[in-house]
């Protein structure tokens, strides 16, 4: 067992015996349909955002990234922020990770197998569809909405969670250039996912960086006015056993700071999904919010 999974259980160990406050880890265990106990919140302090975008990079420890000369646009925006230092990804390679972000396990997935399907799986979009909320998950360089290919250019599947869960209609993968003008015709919650240059999956820090700037400032600028949230974090790192990754958070109902608490995918789920009031799935069901809101 490596040193985050070991972090991770001793977490899980003080939470049963100790009902510690805040900073537990998500499980590691990866059945969907798991039994474990839901770990006690406190919705009434949880804001509810009116959007929260999560943009999801690729490949990089967070130390090739914050305080990087390549990447200026992004840590500044961490800066101003919550900065989740303590910030892991759940597995290798990819899309185990995608997987656990958006439906709270990575259903035993250990590869970029494509395509993989999970017909009757809960998950993030079908949640906020039933509670008569809205879900769009944006990939640059998809060729059509609703494409069910594995990849297509720059476009990879393995990056786009939603695809896999054929319960969903096809209408909610859309490609980026569908992306609002009008930022207040968002979703509930959207996915937006870079293609495999802009990610930093096959082009450098600075790269990414630059697609950043000119597709996240708008919306940072739109929602510090507009009761919106946005949130950056990366699949994974470079392939360590630390799997240590940024993640921050960026909006008016954030309080900024650096936040030690040792966070995974399964956190990050848990938190939209507490936000507006939806039971967590599966390994979210192990793992504490995030605990970055401003009292104002």
């Amino acid at each position: 067992m490596g040193a985050v999974p070991k972090l991770r259980a001793l977490a899980a160990a003080l939470i049963m015996v100790a009902a510690s406050a805040c900073g537990a880890p998500g499980g590691l265990t990866t059945d969907p349909d798991s039994t474990a106990p839901v770990v006690s919140s406190a919705p009434a302090r949880l804001p509810r955002p009116a959007h929260v975008l999560l943009a999801v990079f690729e490949n990089k420890a967070s130390s090739q990234v914050l305080g990087s000369r390549a990447a200026p646009y992004l840590t500044s925006l961490a800066r101003s922020g919550a900065d989740y230092v303590n910030a892991h990804g759940v597995a290798h390679p990819s899309e185990p990770n995608y997987l656990a972000l958006f439906s709270g396990s990575t259903h035993e997935l250990t590869s970029d197998a494509c395509p993989v399907t999970f017909p009757r799986t809960a998950n993030l979009a079908g949640q906020l569809r039933s509670a008569g909320r809205t879900f769009t998950g944006y990939a640059e360089s998809l060729p059509a909405a609703g494409y069910q290919g594995c990849s297509a250019g720059k476009y990879a599947r393995k990056h786009a969670p939603w695809v896999d869960f054929p319960a969903l209609p096809r209408s909610v993968s859309q490609p980026l250039a569908r992306f609002p003008s009008a930022l207040s015709s968002l979703p509930t919650v959207a996915f937006v996912v870079p293609n495999l240059c802009n990610d930093m999956h096959d082009c450098s820090v600075a790269t990414g960086d630059r697609w950043a700037r000119a597709h996240l400032a708008p919306y940072v600028r739109w929602a510090r006015t507009h009761r919106s949230l946005l949130v950056v974090t990366f699949d994974e790192d470079d392939g360590t056993g630390a799997n240590h990754i940024p993640t921050f958070l960026v909006g008016p109902m954030v309080r900024p700071g650096t936040y030690r608490q040792l966070i995974d995918h399964y956190n990050v789920l848990r938190t939209i999904e507490d936000v507006y009031g939806l039971g967590p799935l599966a390994e979210a069901r192990r793992a504490r919010p995030l605990s970055c809101w401003s009292s104002s």
